[in-house]
């Protein structure tokens, strides 16, 4: 196969799936995996997708879940630089939610060594505050979705009937001033809708790359959150936009 033809058959598979791992394009096109990464980078210097450690993914579609594995290396930076702010928001004492986004667990390990008591279903926010005796940790079950690697549906949702929470942080797919806060996953949405009703405050943690996009489900407006934390500044378009909105921006 030339070597045009596999790129153009690669941007067909991450068009449909919207991201891949460089071990499944190897075994498929029956090439070496350094010659998988080559393809991937003259994909990425064209624009087309961004590389993470493993894979690939894109961010365009309204249907646009990305697997958990590469949204865990994808964008560290950022992620780290917003669990910082993050950390300053939360004190000693409060009870808080952290969803089952990767920035969320970025959160989880800025405040390893904090007293506080820390709702969750995620498995690897669970994972990375098990050992800690200063986090009580509270696992909300539900339905494993190994895809989020997270508890979800129906049981999810009426645990958190009975919670009250000083704090939720959350995330999303994408966001943009027309269509408001949106998701992929139709599943991780419901939980966050329903952590709106849940929390005294609500901060959407987002990262530069879902800014100005719009993904499948709708979560919420901007009025229903207390702030969004940020690892970019925001131009003067999306500050007069919040500010009318009476949303807090907070940028790293």
């Amino acid at each position: 196969m030339l070597a045009v033809t596999r790129k153009n058959k690669i941007k067909d598979i991450l068009i449909e799936r919207k991201s891949i791992t460089v071990t499944e394009l190897s075994k498929t096109f029956d090439v070496t995996e350094e010659t998988i990464r080559r393809d991937l980078k003259f994909l990425e210097d064209e624009g087309f997708l961004t590389r993470t450690y493993g894979g690939a993914f894109i961010q365009s579609g309204v249907e646009n879940n990305v697997t958990v594995e590469l949204r865990e290396v994808a964008y560290t930076k950022s992620k780290d630089a917003i669990a910082k702010e993050c950390r300053k928001l939360i004190h000693n004492g409060d009870s808080i939610f952290l969803d089952a986004s990767t920035t969320s667990l970025f959160v989880a390990r800025a405040i390893s060594d904090m007293r506080l008591t820390v709702v969750t279903n995620s498995l690897l926010i669970i994972d990375q505050l098990t050992e800690l005796d200063n986090i009580r940790v509270v696992c909300v079950g539900g339905t494993l979705s190994r895809d989020h690697k997270a508890f979800q549906g129906n049981a999810t949702i009426q645990a958190l009937d009975d919670l009250y929470l000083d704090k939720t942080f959350m995330s999303c797919r994408s966001l943009s001033m027309e269509h408001g806060i949106t998701d992929s996953s139709e599943g991780m949405a419901m939980i966050r809708q329903k952590l709106l009703k849940r929390s005294n405050e609500i901060y959407l943690i987002a990262d530069y790359s879902k800014f100005d996009k719009t993904s499948f489900i709708h979560i919420c407006d901007y009025d229903n959150l207390t702030g969004i934390v940020t690892d970019k500044v925001l131009n003067q378009e999306w500050k007069n936009f919040l500010i009318k909105k009476n949303t807090t921006f907070i940028c790293c």
